[in-house]
């Protein structure tokens, strides 16, 4: 499987790859952030048969999910150790609110290591870190406390 960049004047750029079953998608990283995934019937890759417009917000997102690379950054092979990001929801009842009125660690004994926000990252946050919806909290621990963090995030 290879990718193809191709340059779009005025617009961005395309990029395409086949997977190994021949299916063609394409992906378009318009100047402005927008991107577009596109995806080709597979004996005529000019023939779109689904386009999905995606916001840069959408498109990191998806990106995580995809991309193995912050699971296998940590080892844990062999031990209970899960490290996920978890959305801060506008359901969610810390919007505003400091890290430490979670309760994070006490409640569940999943520790929350790094706070992500749109343009920064704050490794490492104190109790006293004022969280913001739309943040997204990099969580460690047990695959049950880190899902309970989940559910106490986005319900309270």
């Amino acid at each position: 499987m290879g990718t193809r960049r191709t340059s779009l004047p005025g617009v961005g750029a395309q990029y395409d790859f086949t997977t190994e079953t021949g299916q063609h998608i394409s992906v378009v990283v318009h100047h402005d952030g927008r991107r577009f995934i596109g995806f080709y019937e597979q004996d005529d890759p000019d023939a779109c048969q689904l386009s999905v417009p995606l916001t840069t917000t959408e498109a990191t997102a998806l990106a995580h999910l995809i991309d193995p690379a912050p699971i296998d950054a940590v080892r844990t092979e062999g031990i209970d150790l899960v490290t996920e990001h978890i959305p801060l929801g506008t359901r969610s009842p810390y919007g505003g609110r400091l890290l430490g009125e979670t309760r994070a660690r006490t409640r569940t004994g999943a520790s929350i290591v790094a706070v992500l926000r749109t343009h920064s990252a704050h490794p490492s946050p104190e109790p006293d870190f004022r969280l913001a919806i739309g943040d997204t909290l990099v969580a460690v621990g047990t695959r049950e406390g880190v899902d309970a963090l989940s559910e106490i995030i986005a319900e309270g």
